[in-house]
């Protein structure tokens, strides 16, 4: 019998462990090293310009997020921000790079059990070195066949990638957490994309669902994935 699917592709940061949280409590930090020069809002709206910016030169994760908020700090202080506030900025970066991997609930029973099936393949962006860091502290590397990190998740990337280490995106099933990332433009790819929504969301990976494609689905959590994977065939 024919297979619908044949390939299963994971995002990584926010679907198979947790991302975002750090990020917040490094903008927390970030907002109470400042509250004398910009109130939270303020700097927050400043920060998440400076990333919209940013991100086509420093790419996604933590090194570009750093840069961003030193950026930010120089602009809402006229340029006065202390050079201590630059290294409070700068050790917390090297913290989140060295943080260790919290795996979320059910990752990797599903991942598991899709490699027992499928092709299985890890896609997700951001800096090289940090993302092989997680992996490997994951526990999860064994289990991927292939792993891409990308600096942009496009249809053409997702094209190119399905066509490579699979049967084509038609064949491809695509999960992750990120609209904007990982389901919009698996969709317009042609391959079907399952949404695990995390709670944190980072303002810059919001988009409109494809609920207009029937190869969109959305899942309460990645738990319920074994059953979608049925589902389709």
């Amino acid at each position: 019998m024919p297979q619908n699917l044949t390939t299963i592709a994971f995002d990584a940061d926010d679907t198979l462990w947790h991302t975002e949280r750090f990020f917040r409590l490094t903008q927390a930090h970030f907002a109470d090293l400042l509250r004398d020069f910009a109130e939270p809002d303020h700097l927050e709206a400043h920060l998440l310009e400076a990333e919209r910016r940013n991100v086509g030169e420093y790419g996604f994760g933590v090194k570009g997020f750093v840069l961003s908020m030193i950026e930010t700090a120089i602009e809402v202080t006229d340029e006065k921000v202390p050079a201590s506030v630059i290294a409070e900025l700068m050790a917390a970066g090297r913290d989140m790079l060295q943080h260790p991997i919290d795996l979320l609930p059910d990752a990797a029973d599903v991942v598991e059990a899709a490699a027992k099936t499928h092709n299985v393949l890890l896609i997700t962006k951001g800096d090289l070195i940090d993302q092989e860091r997680k992996l490997a502290q994951s526990g999860l590397g064994d289990f991927f066949e292939w792993v891409e990190i990308v600096s942009h998740k496009t249809p053409e990337v997702y094209v190119n990638v399905f066509a490579r280490y699979g049967n084509g995106p038609e064949k491809a099933l695509m999960v992750g957490d990120s609209m904007r990332s990982d389901i919009v433009p698996a969709i317009a790819a042609g391959s079907w994309a399952a949404h695990v929504p995390h709670g944190l969301e980072w303002a810059l990976e919001s988009a409109q669902a494809p609920t207009h494609s029937d190869k969109f689905h959305s899942l309460n959590r990645l738990a319920d994935l074994p059953a979608l994977i049925r589902e389709i065939g």
